[in-house]
């Protein structure tokens, strides 16, 4: 049977896709749908259960049903190169295997678990700045390929940091594009064409992502890329208390503040007024957003990352601390219709 037009199931009903890709009849369709009647079951689950079709077929299915191709990854072999383009941390975060990658385009193809993850191709067009396809693949292959892949492979800040010193491209690039605390504030030209290619530099980027999942991860409150005289530096906030990284070098600052510039969609060119934007992500299936502030400073632009983790923000009453007697106190105060609690 000829392969058939995503765009051709886009948006229809499961019966009907299933039907169409040769996976069951018209007739087994209309008896499974007799059946969902007095069952609530979704009905392509139900038509595995009655042992019409498999797993692997619903998933074909749903991936035709958002327009999206449907991959089989076994015996695919995943290139060096192609590996190295997404890094093991953001493998993991959205759970994506990388199939094909052109470094000229920026185009990268990705197998998905789950058609409903389209905040991983928005979030790595954001993030690592591809042009993205997705496709759909079997969710045991995609933990197989993830393992077999990234397992224990993931880089530190260290590591990254280390890569980009050493870097001789990367550091003409950026010294070209960069200015320097006296040139900023005479007003000399920066080299935007310099500092844009640096940016969009795979080792910036992967740099870039790996402070912030860690940040994530570890619930820091804010992140902070702080230009000195002589240095660069990046710390997080937790619980109050500011933690400082690895730095990178000094003349790499202006690429990775361009980085941050272009993910909150601001004005690369603009380097003497403040400037604020906002980041959305879903990072491990949860919304986090992202608030930027840039500040210009003698030494360069100073950039706060607020982390929101609205899975993190609990706003029960019984987890302030208060004993059951002072919160039944607390709960009638503020149940009045007027007056203030201080």
């Amino acid at each position: 049977m000829p392969p058939i037009d995503p765009a051709e199931l886009k948006q229809r009903k499961i019966g009907r896709i299933l039907t169409k890709l040769g996976k069951v009849s018209r007739e087994t369709v209309h008896e499974a749908l007799v059946i969902q009647q007095t069952r609530k079951v979704l009905l392509g689950q139900l038509l595995v259960e009655l042992g019409h079709i498999t797993q692997r077929d619903v998933a074909e299915a749903l991936a035709g049903q958002a327009g999206m191709a449907f991959m089989d990854l076994e015996g695919v072999q995943i290139s060096d190169e192609v590996k190295a383009a997404l890094p093991a941390e953001t493998a993991m975060a959205y759970q994506v295997i990388p199939v094909e990658f052109d470094p000229k385009t920026r185009k990268i193809k990705i197998a998905l678990k789950s058609a409903q993850n389209f905040r991983a191709v928005d979030d790595l067009k954001l993030l690592m700045g591809f042009r993205v396809e997705a496709v759909v693949a079997e969710e045991q292959q995609v933990d197989a390929l993830l393992q077999k892949l990234y397992a224990g492979q993931k880089s530190s800040v260290l590591d990254v940091v280390s890569e980009m010193a050493s870097d001789a491209k990367l550091s003409k690039l950026a010294k070209s594009g960069g200015a320097t605390a006296s040139s900023a504030s005479s007003g000399a030209s920066i080299d935007l064409d310099s500092v844009m290619e640096a940016s969009e530099d795979n080792k910036v980027i992967k740099l870039l992502n790996l402070v912030l999942l860690q940040a994530i991860k570890d619930k820091a409150s804010d992140i902070h890329f702080e230009p000195f005289e002589a240095e660069f530096k990046m710390r997080y906030r937790i619980d109050g208390v500011l933690y400082e990284m690895v730095p990178p070098p000094k003349h790499l600052g202006a690429a990775i503040t361009s980085r941050i510039k272009v993910m909150a969609n601001l004005d690369i060119a603009e380097r003497r007024l403040p400037q604020d934007g906002r980041v959305e992500l879903q990072v491990g299936g949860r919304p986090v957003d992202l608030r930027v502030a840039v500040l210009p400073t003698m030494h360069g632009e100073s950039v706060v990352m607020r982390v929101l983790d609205r899975s993190n923000v609990e706003l029960s009453l019984d987890r302030v601390g208060l004993s059951p007697e002072e919160l039944e106190r607390f709960r009638a105060m503020i149940a009045r219709p007027n007056g203030i609690v201080v």
